[in-house]
């Protein structure tokens, strides 16, 4: 449980939930750490605590609430022992934000990982061995095809992606640059080069990080610690001086903001994913965005049909890209703060939390 920023994750007991109609419980399988978690346990980023954290997960299904015939986010049934990922979000479906096709800004939002563990629904993250998932949640088999350190980030960074690419209208023949090297940028390289662009350019600050985006079909992966100048080199070679037709942004830095505008072509798009936390302001200049027609969109989490088409991804490519190695370890969840201070001393892009035990939660 995490309780503060700068002290350790404590060990809680909850009794087994009380599950009401339309609700589930799930045996938590693997919880990988997402940036976002990290940003919670540091205290860059303001969230409730004390709190479970985590939130790529998957796990199997151990009950149904009474009354409930329950039905995946594809149509079909659901059964106890089915392997699940589910959405990172509890939507009610009727608001205005529902009905508008923006169930990640449901007006009642229940969002997994973020919650306080201190009210009626405590086990609401994936830093436990249980997760108790409320009516409104979007719930999609897993295949067994997948292993657990892929699919655990199918709900976080791969359908964050899966969302930023349809916000985009895909990449089919398109020159792409994307910003961050981390797994959503990384992830997002894997994809577009799945949907077929002609070119990605992956551009990072980390030379780590950097020498990883060619596996994930990067054409060029580019340090742009020193600055953009190369990045720029690379595109405008590549694509007869226009520019791209989308830039990604997926790092939060307020510095890859400012680089990646300039590098759209005329009519391009930018779509900005990785600024979950506060950032230093941008400016920008209306006369281009008009002038250049540019088309600026902002992302933040997804919809259920991201969740499907990220797993449909998966399933189908996850053996092409070196995702499993983006786990740089694996920790018991009685040993989940290591697990916290390994990801802060090795940079590691992802580490991985087991539960397993009595009902415990961290």
């Amino acid at each position: 449980m995490f309780v503060a920023p700068g002290e350790p994750l404590q060990l809680q007991s909850f009794p087994r939930p009380r599950l009401a109609s339309g609700e589930t419980l799930v045996k938590t399988t693997c919880c990988t750490l997402c940036g976002s978690d990290l940003h919670t346990y540091l205290g860059d980023r303001q969230g409730p605590k004390p709190a479970v954290l985590g939130h790529e997960t998957i796990g199997t299904i151990v009950a149904f609430g009474p009354g409930y015939a329950p039905i995946d986010g594809k149509g079909g049934p659901l059964e106890i022992g089915d392997r699940v990922s589910w959405s990172v979000a509890a939507s009610c479906g009727e608001c205005f934000f529902c009905r508008h096709d923006l169930p990640q800004k449901c007006e009642l939002l229940f969002k997994y990982g973020h919650e306080p563990c201190c009210g009626m629904h405590p086990l609401s993250g994936g830093m436990a061995e249980y997760c108790h998932l409320k009516r409104g949640t979007a719930i999609f088999r897993v295949p067994e095809t997948i292993p657990d350190f892929v699919a655990s980030s199918a709900n976080c960074a791969t359908a964050t992606v899966a969302a930023a690419m349809r916000s985009a209208g895909g990449c089919r023949g398109k020159a792409v640059v994307i910003q961050g090297a981390g797994l959503l940028g990384l992830t997002a390289a894997a994809m577009a080069s799945v949907q077929g662009a002609k070119h990605i350019l992956v551009a990072d600050v980390d030379p780590q990080r950097v020498s990883v985006a060619s596996r994930f079909g990067a054409d060029a992966a580019v340090d742009v610690a020193t600055g953009p100048d190369q990045l720029a080199d690379a595109l405008y070679a590549a694509t007869d001086n226009r520019g791209a037709d989308i830039v990604f942004e997926m790092s939060g830095s307020a510095d890859a903001i400012r680089q990646g505008l300039p590098l759209l072509r005329i009519g391009g798009c930018n779509v900005f994913v990785g600024a979950v936390k506060p950032i230093s302001t941008v400016q920008l200049d209306p006369e281009q965005l008009v002038r250049r027609m540019w088309t600026l969109r902002g992302v933040h989490n997804y919809a259920p049909i991201d969740l499907a088409d990220a797993i449909d991804f998966l399933a189908a490519s996850w053996d092409q890209f070196p995702f499993v190695e983006m786990v740089g370890g694996e920790f018991p969840l009685e040993r989940a703060d290591e697990a916290f201070q390994h990801m802060i001393a090795t940079r590691a892009v992802r580490v991985a939390v087991r539960p397993g035990g009595q009902l415990n939660s961290c």
